[in-house]
């Protein structure tokens, strides 16, 4: 059964357009055009939960009315009262009522390829260099995913930001709401941003602008860039597939269709889980959220043949690299662990404790006292919310840090005394993000940042910490790491995750932040 927060969440993303429409509209393609980008084109539920007669059953209509003209602070709904009239609101509400989940919407390569837009036909006539101040390597770019107030619109956009000076330094549109920023690892160019409905967009950083996108699917946040910036995978939660894109044309080259043998012995057709490149070697490694596997592609052979780990979870989701990007840490949610993989050997390493409901966002690993450190957030409802450390040489818990609810990405770096974890549960804590000292494994600090907490994330040099203040703070707001004393803030409408180029180039990709100095 839905609670009411999840369930203001889901209608808010439901009428996001809030396009006017008669009483004899199709509200099927309501649905369709503005909220199945968070509710599934297939009405199963995907950043927000499932709207359909079988989860809404029982629901009052009255009640649901009253969620949808008053919103609610604790999720990304605002109030609808005034935007649209009381008909339309009534209408949309039975519409869901009376609709059943339905089949899997195809998105075939041949769609891709029709959906492939050239916004700049001849690429040689961008500025050789960046338009405005950077460092050379584009090491202190920071970008943002703006998902704009209603999820689309013109506050959907990718913003970035000169860590060094916390200014604005672009904007790009993206329709709808930009979910990952991916950075090309060879060429500092070359940006990728991929929205909650599946375009990517290919973006020049030197001018700031899209020049192509294409849709990938329906929905579904996975992404990844080669080391050699040659490939992108993309993944889809709708339909279940993932294909693999030339990363300079965007052109689709081969599609995987997702599925498999759970841990429990069933076929299953699947979500498709994080995608991931990594410096060891020219790979993917891709989740299959519910087959519970994990598939290694090679894209140096013909065809892009398939390594198969399986039986590594239930409801695997989001992975950091470590140890040069040979060693994938994955979280499973339903088993409430962290799984270990070996990507050189191509097998599972050890199961680790993770606290209930593990989500590891981008991956938190430093060097403390010569171990390598790895620390997990964990969002379920548990008796006691902790963060969980692991010894990433040993690939042993060392502890479980207790915190004031639930967590979902945790930020580290050499250069930061802290970890910071941003606490998301429902209430005023979720305006928090908690600091723990990476020497004494205890919370010795915690800032309020004015909004809703979400994705801290350290500038390359590890001197700023920034965090989004979405759900009504509109801000990105930046501390000095040490001092922790705020430095500015930049706005925008509802941000959501923070990219820091130095970052992916490092230490998501299998260098630990202190590894990312001596590179240096």
């Amino acid at each position: 059964m839905l609670n009411k927060s999840l369930l203001a969440s889901s209608i808010a993303m439901l009428l996001s357009s809030g396009v006017a429409m008669a009483k004899s509209d199709d509200f099927h393609k309501l649905y369709q055009d503005n909220c199945a980008s968070c509710h599934g084109s297939d009405h199963g539920g995907y950043l927000a939960p499932a709207l359909n007669s079988a989860t809404l059953k029982g629901r009052s209509p009255t009640a649901l009315r009253t969620i949808v003209m008053a919103g609610s602070f604790d999720t990304l709904m605002p109030p609808f009262y005034g935007k649209l009239d009381d008909d339309q609101i009534r209408g949309v509400i039975k519409h869901l009522q009376e609709t059943p989940k339905q089949p899997n919407p195809a998105w075939t390569i041949d769609d891709m390829k029709k959906s492939l837009k050239v916004y700049v036909k001849d690429e040689s006539t961008l500025p050789a260099k960046p338009t405005f101040q950077i460092d050379d390597k584009f090491e202190n770019l920071i970008g943002v995913a703006a998902r704009g107030k209603y999820g689309r619109g013109e506050g959907s956009k990718a913003i970035f930001i000169n860590s060094s000076t916390h200014q604005k330094v672009g904007e790009v549109p993206t329709g709808t709401a930009a979910h990952i920023i991916d950075f090309n690892p060879a060429n500092p160019r070359w940006a990728y941003v991929k929205t909650d409905t599946a375009e990517i967009f290919k973006v020049d950083l030197y001018s700031m602008q899209a020049v192509r996108s294409i849709k990938t699917g329906w929905n579904g946040p996975g992404m990844g860039v080669s080391r050699d910036g040659k490939y992108i995978m993309a993944g889809s939660f709708v339909p279940h597939n993932a294909v693999i894109l030339n990363a300079d044309t965007l052109e689709p080259l081969k599609t995987f269709e997702l599925e498999g043998i759970d841990p429990d012995g069933k076929h299953v057709s699947s979500d498709s889980g994080m995608i991931i490149g990594t410096p060891y070697a020219d790979i993917f490694a891709i989740a299959l959220e519910n087959a519970g596997q994990v598939w290694v592609i090679d894209l140096n052979k013909e065809g892009f043949p398939v390594t198969r780990i399986e039986k590594v979870g239930r409801h695997l989701h989001d992975a950091f690299l470590t140890h040069g990007g040979k060693k994938l840490m994955i979280a499973s949610y339903d088993d409430s662990i962290v799984a270990a993989i070996d990507l050189e050997k191509r097998e599972i390493i050890k199961k680790l404790e993770a606290g209930c409901v593990p989500h590891v966002g981008g991956g938190s690993a430093v060097k403390v006292d010569g171990r390598t450190l790895g620390f997990g957030t964990n969002f379920g409802d548990c008796d006691k919310t902790v963060v969980s450390v692991w010894d990433l040489d040993k690939m042993e818990v060392v502890k479980q840090v207790p915190v004031s609810g639930g967590t979902e990405s945790p930020a580290a770096h050499a250069n930061a005394p802290y970890v910071a974890v941003d606490i998301i549960s429902k209430d005023r804590r979720a305006r928090t993000v908690q600091l723990i000292d990476k020497k004494t494994l205890e919370v010795a600090r915690t800032l309020d940042v004015g909004g809703h907490a979400y994705f801290p994330e350290y500038s390359a040099d590890g001197k700023f910490l920034y965090i989004s203040a979405g759900y009504n703070g509109d801000e990105v707001v930046v501390y000095d790491s040490n001092t922790l004393q705020k430095v500015a803030t930049v706005p925008m409408e509802s941000p959501a995750g923070i990219f820091s180029r130095g970052r992916v180039k490092y230490m998501t990709r299998g260098l630990s932040p202190d590894e990312m100095e001596q590179s240096k």
